[in-house]
């Protein structure tokens, strides 16, 4: 099964102007949110929670921490979700244990943990993570 993607390159439905990156990880989840819809796969399914998680740890550190979000993508070919974010830091991600002064460090080990696979590449302007989510 293969369906449209919504990247920097394509547009989704509804939305205003083509070739435009989401802002937020909510307009990402929308996004996503369409190509799994596309997709038949059931969006109150624990699949879809997965990947829509998974999307916002993704953009939401480019935006926090990459210097803001360069590339997106989002597509599906057998029955798996294809997710792409770039951002303009080439540092990769690390985990960290946060603490009281600054909380957090969740996100990078959920990601490892939902993915089936998780592929990071830096290249002169940033770095890209590519991930691989099941759907079936």
């Amino acid at each position: 099964m293969t369906t449209p993607s919504t990247s920097d390159d394509s547009w989704s439905p509804g939305e205003r102007r083509p070739g435009r990156l989401p802002e937020s990880a909510a307009a990402a989840r929308a996004r996503v949110c369409e190509v799994l819809r596309l997709a038949g796969v059931g969006l109150d399914s624990v699949i879809a929670a997965d990947a829509l998680l998974v999307t916002s740890e993704l953009v939401t550190n480019a935006i926090r921490h990459g210097g803001g979000i360069t590339l997106f993508r989002a597509d599906v070919a057998d029955d798996v979700l294809l997710l792409s974010i770039g951002d303009a830091d080439p540092r990769l991600p690390a985990p960290r244990t946060g603490t009281v002064e600054r909380p957090g460090g969740y996100g990078w080990p959920l990601v490892q943990r939902l993915a089936e696979r998780v592929d990071c590449r830096t290249h002169p302007d940033g770095k890209t993570i590519n991930t691989v989510l099941r759907l079936a």
